[in-house]
């Protein structure tokens, strides 16, 4: 006979998602919206998790701005947060012929002198893992891509 298992808590999920003009605005506005969220969800401003969430929101919008742009489509963000396990951050645009590279391919641009082909760099550092998915929807494929950073969240 087994023991009893303790009762299990259950397990909290938030979302957010929000379209943005593919417009420096626009990414702008993201990076601004996601740490007013995170700071709804209990992670507060300036903390260092905030700041690591919104570099990288900041980058990936930059990037779906500047090299996912098609004319008259928005850019989308999304939010997941797992209290105590995980803070997902999804950004996807509508240019699937420009991939960017995923995290095995990145390589350093030949001149360190260069001012722009960091940010993916940044994401590497900060995000605990990282891919470039083909965009979806739950049960078809749309348009585009999705780069999807992932940060552990310590447990309380």
């Amino acid at each position: 006979m087994t023991a009893p298992s303790a009762p299990q808590r259950p397990v909290t999920v938030r979302m957010f998602t929000q379209r943005f003009s593919s417009t420096p605005l626009g990414a702008r506005l993201a990076r601004h919206l996601a740490l007013a969220q995170l700071h709804t969800w209990g992670i507060p401003y300036g903390t260092p998790l905030s700041e690591a969430a919104a570099t990288i929101v900041g980058e990936l919008a930059a990037n779906a701005v500047t090299h996912g742009r098609v004319p008259g489509r928005d850019f989308e963000l999304r939010l997941t947060h797992t209290p105590d396990v995980l803070l997902r951050i999804e950004v996807s645009d509508t240019r699937g012929e420009r991939r960017p590279p995923g995290p095995a391919d990145l390589v350093l641009s030949p001149s360190p002198l260069d001012e722009a082909g960091r940010g993916l760099f940044l994401v590497d550092a900060l995000a605990d893992r990282w891919e470039v998915l083909a965009r979806t929807s739950p049960g078809a494929t749309l348009p585009g891509k999705t780069v999807r950073a992932e940060l552990d969240l310590p447990s309380a």
